[in-house]
C-alpha cells in the first residue's frame, strides 16, 4: 500500500473552534479532548473573546472564524464546529464559506428534535444568558421561537467566576444551578425534550435527564453524531 502526505497530522475528523479564554473544561466539555471516544483537533481563534461572543456577537469576528475554519479544513478534518451555542449567529455564513459541514450550536438539533415529539410539546432550550439569545441567534439555527422555551442561568455565580482574572468555579454549585432550571423549564409539562445551549454545561445534561427524565442533547450528542456521519465504518459481511 503506497501512502501519500500532505498534511502535519491524521486522524482527526472533527475540528473544535475554541474561543481565546482560560475556563476550566472538565471531561464532558467540548474543550476536553477526553470527551471524545475518537481523536479532534482543537483551534483557538485569536481574539474571540467570551465578552465578543455571547450576547451582540462582535460581526468582526465572522472573517477570524472563517479563517480558523479553513485551516482546519485544510488539516484533514471533516467536520468543523465551535466551542459557543452562541455562534449559531455565524452558522449560514460559515457553512457556506466552508467545503466541510460546519455545525456552530447545539441549538442545530432542534428542527431535529422537533419532528420526534408530539405537536403540542416545546423544546426546551438552556441557555448560559437567557436575554443574550437575540432573534439573530435562533434565525441562524433556523428556530421559530413560537417552538421554543428557554431559560437561563443568567446571574449564575459559576458563570461569572469562569470569567474572572482566576477562572474557576465549583462544578456541584454549577449542577445544582443547571437541574434548578431545568425543573423550572418543565414545570408546566409542555416540554418534550431538552437541548442545552452552553457547551460547558454539557459535562452535567446527565442531571438534567435524571432530574427531568426527557431526552436531553446538547454539544457532544451533535458532535458523535457527525463524527460517526463523516467516519463510517464497515461491518462484517456475514452474521
Amino acid at each position: 500500500m503506497i501512502v501519500h502526505g500532505g498534511q502535519a497530522t491524521y486522524g482527526q475528523k472533527i475540528g473544535v473552534l475554541l474561543l481565546d479564554s482560560r475556563i476550566p473544561r472538565i471531561p464532558g466539555d467540548i474543550g476536553h479532548a477526553g470527551t471524545f471516544d475518537f481523536p479532534v483537533l482543537f483551534k483557538v481563534v485569536s481574539g474571540a473573546s467570551i465578552a465578543k461572543v455571547i450576547g451582540d456577537t462582535d460581526p468582526a469576528l465572522l472573517e477570524p472564524f472563517i479563517e480558523a475554519a479553513r485551516d482546519l479544513q485544510r488539516r484533514g478534518c471533516r467536520a468543523i464546529t465551535t466551542s459557543c451555542g452562541f455562534l449559531a449567529i455565524f452558522q449560514k455564513e460559515l457553512a457556506a464559506a466552508l467545503e466541510v459541514p460546519v455545525f456552530t450550536s447545539s441549538l442545530l438539533q432542534v428542527n431535529f428534535i422537533r419532528t420526534m415529539i408530539a405537536p403540542d410539546k416545546k423544546i426546551g432550550i438552556i441557555a448560559a444568558e437567557k436575554n443574550s439569545i437575540t432573534p439573530q441567534h435562533l434565525e441562524g439555527a433556523g428556530i421559530r421561537g413560537e417552538e421554543v422555551k428557554i431559560v437561563g442561568l443568567d446571574g449564575c455565580a459559576c458563570f461569572t467566576a469562569m470569567r474572572s482574572e482566576d477562572p474557576s468555579y465549583d462544578t456541584e454549585v454549577l449542577k445544582k444551578d443547571l437541574v434548578d432550571a431545568a425543573l423550572r423549564l418543565t414545570a408546566e409539562g409542555d416540554i418534550g425534550a431538552i437541548v442545552v445551549e452552553c457547551t460547558n454545561l454539557s459535562p452535567f445534561s446527565y442531571a438534567v435527564q435524571e432530574a427531568t427524565g426527557l431526552p436531553v442533547f446538547d454539544i457532544v450528542t451533535l458532535i458523535n453524531y457527525m463524527h460517526q456521519s463523516v467516519a463510517q465504518r464497515p461491518y462484517p459481511d456475514r452474521c
